[in-house]
């Protein structure tokens, strides 16, 4: 059974389409790119106290979005497919380049961050697209405008209309090892939130058992089942995708505990 472990390095499996690695490659080495992502880790945990929401978070939701997309769609149509608004090609572009750049409008502020990230990512993706399709102009407008859906619904409490969307958004939730969980602690104190995010060691993707895609979170406390709810569950619920997820706990010693949205 295929099974990734959710890191920094993930990202590099994907790498192969020439389109796909290009967008890749340009947002990282995009230096407004890198600049919004540093500005929002000034933001979120500089001025917040939140964890990390800049490079390395952008990196693990970029390969974590892209690892759904590739087990997912084995069963499932995107639905810029399905609308015959692209190729599979850009639709994993979409998914991918959304899990990126989701985060960028905590440069502005949390408030309202997946609106702001979207007028920032705009101009951004106008630029960068153009050199993954140039002479295409029609086709770039179309990718530009699904990935802002993807940035402006990975909140909580938007709706994904479209699959890419929601891979992204459940990509978003998957970062959440050794304290990297998205729900904000204060370091040094000793709560549910501080527990729960230091009791999850590892996540990995894979095939399921039941659906197409199989998250798994390894745990050495329950604890971490907090997290699993209140942050992943979350995102699952309106993603639009979570009928084709199962959601595993592992804790040492004891029976997984299976959860379904």
């Amino acid at each position: 059974m295929r099974v990734a472990r959710v890191s920094q390095r993930l990202v590099q499996r994907h790498l192969d389409n020439s389109r796909l690695r290009r967008m890749y490659e340009q947002l990282t080495r995009d230096d407004e790119v890198e600049g919004y992502l540093r500005m929002s880790n000034t933001m979120a945990v500089g001025r917040l106290g939140y964890n990390d929401h800049g490079p390395v978070h952008s990196r693990i939701c970029a390969g974590s979005a892209l690892e759904i997309f590739e087990l997912l769609t084995r069963s499932v149509t995107p639905t810029t497919v399905e609308e015959g608004l692209c190729d599979e090609e850009a639709a994993r572009i979409i998914s991918m380049s959304s899990a990126f750049l989701h985060d960028l409008g905590n440069s502005v502020h949390r408030v309202g961050h997946e609106l702001h990230g979207c007028y920032l990512a705009a101009p951004v993706l106008d630029r960068l697209l153009a050199e993954v399709y140039p002479g295409d102009g029609e086709l770039a407008l179309r990718v530009k405008t699904e990935v802002l859906h993807g940035i402006y619904s990975h909140d909580e409490d938007v709706r994904c209309l479209t699959v890419e969307a929601g891979i992204a958004k459940v990509a978003d939730g998957t970062d959440m090892a050794e304290g990297r969980a998205r729900i904000p602690y204060m370091r040094g104190k000793e709560d549910m939130h501080s527990l729960s995010a230091l009791s999850i060691k590892r996540v990995e993707i894979g095939e399921g058992e039941e659906r197409p895609v199989r998250i798994e979170v390894h745990m050495d406390d329950t604890a971490g089942v907090f997290q699993i709810e209140e942050v992943l569950g979350r995102k699952i619920r309106t993603s639009g995708i979570g009928q084709w997820l199962e959601v595993v706990a592992l804790e040492r010693g004891e029976r997984p505990r299976r959860f379904y949205y």
